[in-house]
């Protein structure tokens, strides 16, 4: 576990693009957008002054800034620093001290689901087996405290 979780730190920043939420998208278009117009007022101020083949690598050099300023907003914006990723560090050691982690085992939503719905579906005439499902569950789940109850007299 230790090493998956060193190598999805160390890969973790692929996924930043995909993180990017509306706001964020939003912010970083409005930024764009008036960048481009500060660079096109700049260009069109400069333009009697320089060549065409020099307005293409201003322009060029003007698109890879915006491109790199983008990227950096979305990766300021954009982050893995929130408690659901820190705990995955400590997974490690409560594993090795106290065995598995309870609420992330699957034994008890196993014996549920074959008591809750296999059990049920089998006993339904499998129409309609949702609702006969439930029922067999209320019944039996009815039945299950008046027997304690009746033990417990």
């Amino acid at each position: 576990m230790e090493r998956y979780l060193q190598t999805f730190h160390q890969t973790k920043d692929i996924f930043l693009d995909f993180r990017t939420s509306k706001s964020t998208g939003a912010e970083v278009n409005r930024q764009d957008q008036e960048l481009r117009r500060l660079i096109a007022n700049q260009i069109a101020q400069e333009a009697h002054h320089i060549s065409a083949a020099q307005r293409r690598r201003q322009a060029d050099q003007n698109r890879l800034q915006r491109v790199n300023w983008r990227a950096d907003l979305i990766e300021r914006e954009n982050h893995f620093n929130f408690i659901k990723m820190h705990y995955l560090s400590h997974f490690v050691s409560h594993v090795r001290r106290f065995g598995s982690i309870l609420m992330y085992s699957t034994e008890m939503g196993e014996l549920a689901h074959k008591e809750q719905i296999k059990e049920g579906y089998c006993w339904s005439n499998k129409n309609n087996a949702a609702r006969q499902i439930l029922s067999y569950y209320g019944h039996k789940h009815a039945l299950g405290m008046r027997l304690q109850t009746i033990e417990a007299l």
